[in-house]
């Protein structure tokens, strides 16, 4: 008896409590996923095309010094980078060097971009960064839009860039050495600078210069361009913030990343003020030191590092070990 009574009266409030709804705008949601920044192709294709000039002028430089039996020349140098605005086809020597280093530093941004892609870490494509410099170039990067969230895909994005680059820049090296030749008292030539020697360029020196001193070979441009991809390669292997190397030991330890990253700084600028001639070292302690105020994303996936990514990370300790150069650069 009630229920005939109730239903009409029920079904005109659903009718009501409906047409009002419909009246209401569109719900905002509390948590808006975040606007993704799009990826400017056109930019990082600038960046490479400028820093490949830079690159060439530089090339230039050390192809005319090979030449001439000289380590480096300042002087050429600069006719190098007036070249570049005056007649850029006599760069064409330029060439051997600027595709042998340009090749090492897009492996090495390809190999982090490639496993950001993996793991789905938005990142960008790699910039690259010309400089009139006398190797053109500060190096590469890639930006991360979105955090890393486990310990693996930490080492992976770490680890990728460095043994990829590594991988590219030996067999560089070997053909730049098996093509050069030794010039007798060239670490004493006046007003020339000299070039340390990472272990990985002194066993393969001794390998096609068996008995020479190795401070006497002159290297060809494009195992100057495989030293300069193992001079990078050390930089970002060392075990400091938020460097590729910190990143691996980080996907390690956290509590020794701690404590090491506060060590290499303070053992960078010793290095800096040992030798006059290591003042890099100072510029990268301070780097370091201030890629310290970077706020660090935390990792929720702990999972430990699996056998293989274990032997990565000490293949990486000794990687960085043979491009390490105490002394990069230096005026006799």
């Amino acid at each position: 008896m009630n229920s005939e009574d109730q239903f009409p009266q029920q079904a005109i409030e659903l009718a009501e409590l409906r047409a009002a709804t419909e009246e209401l705008p569109p719900a905002v949601p509390l948590c808006q996923p975040p606007i993704q920044k799009p990826k400017r192709l056109w930019l990082a294709l600038l960046l490479f095309a400028v820093t490949f000039l830079t690159c060439l002028a530089a090339g230039r430089q050390f192809a005319m010094s090979f030449a001439n039996g000289h380590a480096a020349s300042i002087d050429e140098f600069v006719v190098s980078l007036k070249l570049l605005y005056k007649d850029p086809t006599a760069l064409g020597p330029g060439f051997p060097f600027a595709l042998a280093l340009m090749s090492i530093l897009l492996a090495h941004e390809l190999g982090h971009y490639f496993a950001c892609r993996y793991h789905g870490i938005r990142a960008t494509y790699p910039y690259f960064i010309p400089a009139p410099t006398l190797i053109g170039t500060f190096g590469a990067f890639i930006l991360m839009r979105s955090p890393i969230r486990s310990r693996r895909a930490l080492f992976d994005v770490g680890a990728s860039g460095p043994l990829v680059g590594f991988l590219v820049a030996i067999p560089l090296l070997i053909y730049g050495v098996a093509h050069s030749y030794v010039v007798p008292g060239l670490a004493t030539q006046d007003g020339e600078w000299i070039f340390g020697l990472p272990l990985a360029l002194r066993f393969v020196e001794r390998m096609v210069f068996p008995g020479a001193d190795p401070g006497t070979v002159l290297l060809h441009p494009v195992a100057r361009a495989a030293w300069v991809g193992l001079l990078a390669t050390s930089l970002n292997l060392l075990p400091a913030g938020q460097l590729d190397g910190g990143h691996i030991l980080r996907s390690l330890n956290t509590r020794v990343h701690k404590w090491i990253g506060l060590a290499v700084p303070v053992v960078l600028i010793a290095l800096g003020f040992v030798n006059r001639s290591a003042k890099v070292w100072l510029l990268w302690a301070g780097i370091l030191l201030a890629l310290r105020f970077l706020r660090t994303p935390p990792v929720y996936d702990e999972r430990p590092l699996d056998p293989l990514r274990v032997v990565l990370a000490a293949a990486s300790l000794v990687v960085m070990i043979l491009c390490f150069m105490p002394v990069p650069l230096w005026e006799p």
